[in-house]
């Protein structure tokens, strides 16, 4: 039997009993990450998490070996330069860390462009020289124009998902386009037997906000609906029930403490109705007082009538008057 380096197994010792101290382990790809940038992340985890880089074969033993349910799914997602996470943070939580914390990086040649690359049309840095021709040899519309290069219209120079060639990546970095994104890609993460992968855990905040609000309101339609009691919808079913009460009590002529003024005043609007009806006949058919009440109404009506056509005139001459008055400063200084 081979023997096996004291430091290896304490690797995978150390390993295992990160795994058995955190409830998320994630799989992480560091590659093309420069040092500075690394060491940066790094810090920005100091507090919620740890990452550990180490050799494939470790990292596989020690997720085979840990007990941990499902976890060994984390093999197959070791890419690139493959390093491990561990964390007590919600994996989602963690997910959005690492992303917010990417910068732009210039283009190298042979990566794969993650979105359109467009160059964008504008006034370069550039003076007339040779410059012009590399441009226009890798497609891009420039000419010269009051003694500077100039981009003529937008131009997509590399489509999403193509390879990036090497004379289109100079002259990115030369244009100061940087298309692409430097940092800690998590590609999968474990918690409690589950393994979410990146596209899972993407999550467009705003919209998810959405359409939980939407989830709320109509949840809390079926339940007022469907006349489920709970301590949202028992509020908005009283308040129901109260409408309903008061509308079919109104409508019967009950007379309670709510519904007396309000079928009082309706009783007196119809009076008034049939006295005007009866005066529109005949004159006679009524006495004064009932006249003057009628008179009355008829005046108030009036003057509400009045007042909003008061109201719509001022505001049509405070409209005259400031176009006045942006009339006398035009011919002020003009």
């Amino acid at each position: 039997m081979p023997h096996v380096a004291e430091w290896k197994k304490e690797e995978v010792a150390s390993l295992k009993e990160l795994i058995a101290s955190h409830e998320v382990v994630g799989m992480a790809n560091l590659l093309d990450i420069p040092a500075p940038q690394l060491q940066k992340m790094r810090r920005t985890l100091k507090d919620s998490a740890v990452l550990k880089m180490s050799r494939k074969t470790f990292m596989s033993l020690a997720l085979n070996s840990s007990g941990k349910e499902n976890i060994e799914a984390l093999v197959g997602y070791m890419e690139g330069q493959p390093a491990m996470i561990f964390t007590n943070m919600n994996p989602f939580k963690l997910y959005k860390i690492l992303e917010s914390s990417k910068t732009a990086a210039p283009a190298k040649a042979g990566s794969i462009a993650p979105e359109d690359i467009v160059v964008p049309k504008g006034d370069t840095a550039f003076k007339p020289g040779p410059i012009l021709g590399e441009l226009q040899k890798i497609g891009i519309p420039a000419k010269i124009e009051k003694g500077k290069i100039v981009i003529t219209s937008d131009k997509t120079i590399v489509a999403a998902g193509e390879s990036i060639p090497r004379d289109v990546a100079s002259i990115l970095t030369r244009l100061e386009i940087f298309p692409l994104e430097v940092g800690i890609d998590l590609r999968a993460a474990y918690e409690d037997e589950t393994v979410y992968t990146s596209d899972l855990l993407t999550i467009d905040d705003e919209q998810t906000i959405a359409d939980i609000q939407q989830a709320f309101t109509r949840a809390l339609n079926l339940s007022v609906n469907a006349v489920i009691f709970n301590e949202l919808s028992v509020p908005v079913l009283l308040q129901k029930a109260a409408t309903l009460s008061l509308n079919l009590a109104l409508n019967a002529e009950i007379l309670t403490s709510k519904t007396t003024d309000l079928l009082i005043a309706k009783a007196y609007a119809q009076m008034l109705s049939v006295a005007s009806a009866l005066e529109a006949v005949d004159e006679n058919a009524i006495d004064d007082e009932l006249r003057e009440k009628l008179s009355s109404t008829l005046v108030n009506a009036e003057a509400t009538e009045d007042n909003e056509e008061t109201e719509e005139e001022k505001e049509e001459e405070d409209e005259e008057e400031e176009g006045d008055a942006a009339a006398g400063l035009g011919a002020l200084f003009g």
